[in-house]
């Protein structure tokens, strides 16, 4: 199943690349691998071996979280011009498609990666009803606080006046980044939905990798270089006073004003 996750993943890819040169927009790539990762939920819910209840709970927990984000990253593909850290890439690549292609294909080839917890719950033959219980509840705080995050990000982006300045409300008080810390806080869900199966240990695959790709490889570096790129002192004033992904108090302000 994996292997035919991955099959579809490169078709999916391959066409979004085809589109990103119509479209000068690589954004598009980040709509798929969510889109990618709410299908192959509900495929490996539909297939796996395991019990009904969590397999159930697999498609539909899964699926609505990738279908969410899609969306929610559909909405700033289509109305925006491309974010800074693809345009970025793009520049410094040369606008090589070669390259762009091949990054596309990395993306396909972390879909059944990412999918890995989603076998370890498809496969879980065991109901264990507090485990289930527990994951939704972790998926709800996850995917709520990751929808308020995204919310209170674009009401502020959306205000002619806050333009080149830093949002520091709500959430974004106390964390830098916050929708990245509840989509890390989402994949314990699929933790806690896999206690019983065989597979359980390849669930925590997903917290694991997904806290590694966000602080260490392209999550929290592109963007925050991005934001130096745009927001200047305003953003290292921001850096200075506010952590970067657990969230907490933030300090005393050391430098521009934070409304």
């Amino acid at each position: 199943m994996l292997l035919l996750v991955w099959v579809l993943a490169v078709l999916m890819m391959a066409l979004g690349w085809h589109w990103q040169r119509r479209h000068t927009n690589t954004g598009v790539v980040d709509v798929l691998w969510a889109t990618g990762l709410c299908g192959a939920a509900a495929l490996l819910a539909w297939f796996g071996p395991g019990a009904t209840a969590p397999r159930l709970l697999l498609g539909l927990l899964g699926g609505l979280w990738g279908l969410r984000l899609a969306l929610h990253l559909w909405r700033r593909v289509g109305h925006e011009p491309e974010d800074g850290r693809y345009r970025a890439m793009r520049e410094h690549w040369r606008g090589d498609q070669r390259r762009l292609f091949a990054f596309f294909q990395f993306q396909a080839m972390l879909i059944p990666l990412f999918a890995l917890p989603f076998v370890a719950v498809a496969t879980n033959a065991a109901v264990r009803r507090p485990w289930l219980i527990a994951g939704v509840v972790i998926w709800i705080v996850g995917v709520l606080g990751e929808a308020v995050a995204d919310a209170q990000l674009a009401r502020f982006r959306g205000q002619p006046q806050h333009r080149g300045r830093t949002c520091r409300c709500g959430l974004w008080r106390y964390s830098r980044h916050p929708n990245y810390f509840f989509e890390w806080l989402h994949w314990f869900a699929y933790v806690a939905l896999a206690v019983g199966s065989p597979l359980a240990w390849l669930a925590w695959s997903g917290p694991v990798l997904m806290f590694l790709f966000l602080r260490f490889i392209s999550g929290i570096p592109f963007t925050e270089a991005q934001a130096l790129r745009t927001r200047g002192e305003d953003y290292r004033a921001y850096q200075r006073s506010t952590p970067m992904l657990f969230p907490w108090f933030p300090k005393r302000s050391t430098g521009l004003r934070t409304e």
